[in-house]
């Protein structure tokens, strides 16, 4: 089935030089990045959405194509970043708390979040099910006050050479949720978004 000519029209208004096709992609691989909970892109979308995504031809796969569209993708990107997030209320459920005490740890810096017009927004990739991701308040710590959710996002969801898993590279997230130390983590973390 061929995109609706309204696709192209809403990109283009966007400033965003990317076929429709290949912003589904970028939405596919984002999603597949940034929201761990589920890593599975299929699993991100409810069944409506994806039956319209497929019905457009996305496949829903792990993501292959090579991006030569930084900012197509750093929209995206934010945008399942934020849509991923988890708002206070949702965070203290997920973790059986009051509310008050993600506030709490908002504040002092042991769970990442942003302040949106609706309230506080958590990144998903800081949750592992009903727990926080184990050793988030010694890698937190190390991240340089002034790194945005989506640089810090990318770096957790994203393989580093340093960590190794079984023999591969590996994110920041699953180094610790397969109990490395996060100590080795938060090195790494410290110069974030510093030039290499």
């Amino acid at each position: 089935m061929r995109m609706s000519p309204a696709w192209e029209t809403v990109l283009a208004k966007a400033g965003l030089q990317v076929t429709p096709d290949e912003f589904l992609s970028l939405v596919e691989d984002a999603a597949r990045r940034l929201a761990p909970p589920h890593p599975d892109p299929v699993g991100y979308f409810s069944p409506e959405q994806r039956e319209a995504l497929t019905d457009v031809g996305l496949d829903l796969g792990p993501a292959t194509r090579f991006d030569t569209r930084p900012r197509a993708r750093s929209v995206v990107a934010i945008a399942v970043l934020r849509d991923s997030a988890l708002t206070v209320g949702e965070a203290a459920r997920r973790l059986g708390v009051d509310p008050s005490r993600i506030r709490h740890r908002l504040g002092v810096g042991r769970l990442d979040g942003w302040k949106d017009r609706g309230g506080w927004r958590l990144p998903a990739w800081q949750f592992a099910g009903d727990e926080v991701l184990p050793g988030l308040d010694v890698v937190l710590a190390a991240v340089p006050t002034d790194q945005p959710p989506l640089v810090v996002a990318q770096f957790m969801t994203t393989p580093q050479d340093d960590l190794d898993v079984d023999g591969k590279a590996a994110s920041p997230r699953d180094w610790l949720l397969a109990g490395g130390s996060p100590d080795r983590v938060a090195a790494l973390a410290a110069v974030v978004g510093t030039p290499a």
